[in-house]
């Protein structure tokens, strides 16, 4: 028996060889905790076997076996029969769009085709560049090309430190070499910027998969299939699929495949103007589009033109940033991803039967005016002609070889096809991967699915965006936090704060730029947002704070790819950045921090309550990150995937006098109760009335629902409420979460007396 998806909280699985295990068994000894939490569905991370030690499972080695790391078949099947006792189900994260590679011999179908080459039963499985070179996989997993000399032969395998590829049948005979040159494949520097197959964005280590092939497709799906029609699970999260040949037709098929129950959501990013396609098969998106809304509706727009001339001030041009973002875009196309775009350069001359040589420059030109991830969705398609005409717009000189690529894609196909997955490889490169580390004029804007351009969310725009979705994807997961967010809801709720006391802001960074000056004011500027974001209340700097700040503080600079890179660190660069951070975490500037925390801590724990209470009552279906039922401080990953202290989450429940827990149960248990309201019942605003009416946001859901929120608090310390009134509907409500009752018009001082929401159930028949 399916159960009905009401509300999911995920788990990031992992088993003990990756540090320290999260198992099914560990998820299962939960399920007491988050039945009382209020939660239908565990929505795991994946769960297929994956490299050895894997931390996050996106890394699948075998899709045909779940992870015996995690339990095994078994220990899900347990999971499972546990979780249906309590009325409960499970979701599974599921990665179509790639495998892990890192180590070969972990996967069975990459070594079968690594040792017998196309004439391997797998050949087919992967997007493999057989035209390229001599014909053999090249693969870019060596320090130099002189590595080559020191490979060995060990039995029926070739060896260099921890690398081993398998030898074809009566190929094993001479120096490692030579063995080497009778190869499938050819082991290349990782510097070259080629690559023999497509890759995960440009992660080497991920191999693509041809899931356009139902032979690949059926293969890869076998498990999942089973899962489904064992009634192990009722809910598939699908991620990436952009990366895929066909993201529809994979998705129909899915459908197909998996019957007309299951919920499916996809891990698709939309740009802020962009509509999910309407005719997809799934119940929505991940949500990364409401996470966007959410968190924007409380950042104060008042504060744009100050936090903008406080980065201006840091020698940047905020005014060019969509320039340097076409620029970054470029970079990513010729430069990170160099590899693809030759791949689809032979394709375009092959098809349009003509080469030009700045048909590279007009690929990357032409990306740089596409803003969505992909635009071969039939609901975009007047994005790529839109994208022809602003290129050539902007550079003439282009008109010959655009002309090539519209010849070229013209009838769909190969081209067409790799110019969109390189669309999507492109876009994730540059905007999540870089400049969301370089804009520093508010960070918590910085986030998947979002545009730090647009300073925040209007209530307009929120309230409109969420009728509509109760309308049209009124089951689409709705999220503040994920695997793959940038900052944790909590951390983001802290820094939006700093949008109501930018001058404050400003000063504090004056301050402290000119005592400890950080190595480049532009990323001193980014990294102290972040520092605040997560700087403890009492101020204590424990040694694992240290810790996670110099490991974020690397990965952003590097990210940033200003002054060093993943490719190509800067030493000395980056040994300033870090010892200016030992200075500010040893220094004065800390006990600042901490008073400024201390001032501002209020109103972003009230911003987040809001957030988190509005994630768990608009239309949609709401997941819980890991531990965010609690405050949480984690930062981009592999720092949210920390282990969660649940026994002090029990605790924590036991009592509910932990605001953000009352919060989370109260909806929660709510949402069981009413499950009509939440799964179907329409969404209407609420407005509020009198001088402070900007400060609240409220709706009804169904008819038998109320949700407000405070927002901006910052000012109403001064101003108060006054005559601020939210009109509710007629009848009588009580706010499950203090017991009081309330109707009619009601005082917001009244209303939000005792906490900065409230969340109302009709208490008349």
């Amino acid at each position: 028996m399916a159960y009905p998806v009401l509300a999911t909280y995920r788990l990031q699985l992992r088993g003990a060889s990756s540090g320290f295990g999260f198992t099914f068994a560990d998820a299962e000894n939960l399920l007491d905790y988050l039945d009382d939490l209020g939660v239908s569905h565990v929505y795991l991370s994946p769960i297929m076997t994956a490299v050895s030690g894997s931390t996050h499972g996106y890394d699948v080695t075998d899709p045909t076996t779940v992870s015996a790391e995690l339990g095994g078949a078994e220990g899900l099947a347990r999971l499972s029969a546990a979780a249906r006792k309590r009325g409960m189900g499970l979701v599974v994260d599921i990665v179509p769009n790639h495998v892990g590679i890192d180590q070969p011999q972990q996967n069975p179908w990459w070594w079968d085709v690594l040792r017998h080459g196309r004439s391997s039963a797998y050949a087919s499985f992967f997007d493999i560049d057989w035209d390229l070179g001599d014909g053999r996989i090249i693969l870019p997993v060596l320090g130099s090309d002189d590595d080559v000399a020191d490979l060995t032969v060990d039995g029926d395998v070739l060896r260099l430190g921890d690398l081993a590829f398998p030898i074809a049948p009566g190929t094993g005979t001479g120096t490692g070499t030579e063995v080497h040159d009778r190869q499938h494949y050819r082991l290349v520097g990782w510097r070259n910027g080629v690559c023999g197959y497509r890759r995960f964005f440009s992660i080497t280590s991920l191999a693509g998969l041809r899931q356009e092939d139902r032979t690949v497709f059926d293969a890869w799906h076998a498990e999942v299939a089973r899962w489904v029609s064992d009634g192990l699970v009722d809910g598939i999260r699908i991620d990436h699929p952009d990366g895929l040949s066909d993201p529809s037709g994979y998705l129909e098929w899915l459908r197909e495949l998996l019957g007309p129950q299951p919920w499916i959501v996809i891990e698709k990013i939309l740009a802020v103007d962009e509509a999910l396609e309407p005719t997809l098969p799934v119940a929505g998106t991940t949500g990364y589009d409401v996470l966007r809304e959410i968190g924007g509706l409380f950042v104060d727009p008042s504060g744009a033109p100050a936090l903008t001339a406080l980065f201006e001030s840091a020698g940047v041009d905020y005014q060019a940033m969509p320039a340097l973002l076409r620029e970054l875009k470029g970079v990513a196309t010729t430069v990170t991803l160099a590899s693809e775009l030759a791949r689809l350069r032979r394709c375009i001359v092959a098809a349009a039967g003509a080469d030009h040589p700045a048909l590279p420059e007009a690929v990357a030109a032409l990306l740089g005016h596409i803003g969505v991830y992909r635009s071969d969705y039939r609901g975009l398609a007047a994005l790529l002609p839109a994208a022809f005409a602003e290129t050539q717009a902007g550079a003439p000189e282009l008109g010959p070889p655009l002309q090539l690529i519209a010849a070229a894609v013209a009838g769909g196909g190969e081209p067409a096809v790799r110019l969109q997955q390189l669309c999507g490889a492109v876009t994730a490169k540059a905007v999540e991967d870089c400049l969301f580390y370089r804009d520093a004029r508010l960070v918590s804007l910085n986030e998947v699915g979002g545009d730090p351009q647009r300073f925040g969310v209007g209530a307009a725009e929120f309230h409109h965006s969420a009728a509509t979705r109760a309308r049209l994807w009124p089951h689409t997961m709705t999220t503040l936090t994920t695997h793959d967010t940038k900052r944790g809801e909590d951390v983001r709720a802290r820094i939006g704060v700093l949008s109501q006391v930018p001058s404050l802001w400003a000063e504090f960074v004056a301050r402290w730029e000119t005592r400890t000056p950080s190595p480049d004011p532009a990323t001193g500027l980014f990294l102290w947002q972040n520092i605040f974001g997560v700087w403890p209340l009492d101020g204590e700097v424990t040694a694992e704070l240290r810790e996670r700040l110099h490991g974020y503080a690397e990965k952003a600079i590097r990210e940033a790819a200003w002054h060093t890179s993943w490719h190509d660190p800067d030493s000395d660069f980056e040994g300033a950045v870090h010892r200016w951070l030992d200075t500010v975490l040893d220094g004065p500037a800390a006990r600042e921090l901490t008073n400024l925390v201390a001032q501002l801590n209020p109103h972003a724990e009230s911003d987040a309550l809001g957030q988190k209470l509005l994630a768990l009552t608009v239309p949609g279906i709401p997941d819980i990150y890991q531990g965010t039922e609690l405050w949480d401080d984690s930062l981009v990953d592999p720092d949210n995937r920390r282990p969660v202290d649940y026994t002090v989450r029990r605790e924590a429940l036991k009592t509910v006098q932990h605001p953000k827990i009352r919060v989370v149960a109260a909806a929660l248990r709510l949402r069981r109760a009413h499950p009509d309201t939440f799964l179907h019942g329409g969404y209407h605003p609420v407005l509020a009335t009198g001088n402070g009416a900007d400060h609240v946001v409220a709706f009804q859901r169904g008819g038998d629902v109320v949700v407000a929120v405070t927002r901006w608090t910052v000012h109403l310390q001064d101003s108060g409420w006054g005559d601020t009134a939210v009109p509710l509907p007629a009848g009588s409500w009580t706010d499950t979460l203090t017991g009081k009752r309330w109707s009619a018009s009601t005082a917001a001082a009244d209303l939000f007396a005792e906490l900065p929401v409230v969340l109302l159930e009709r208490a008349d028949d």
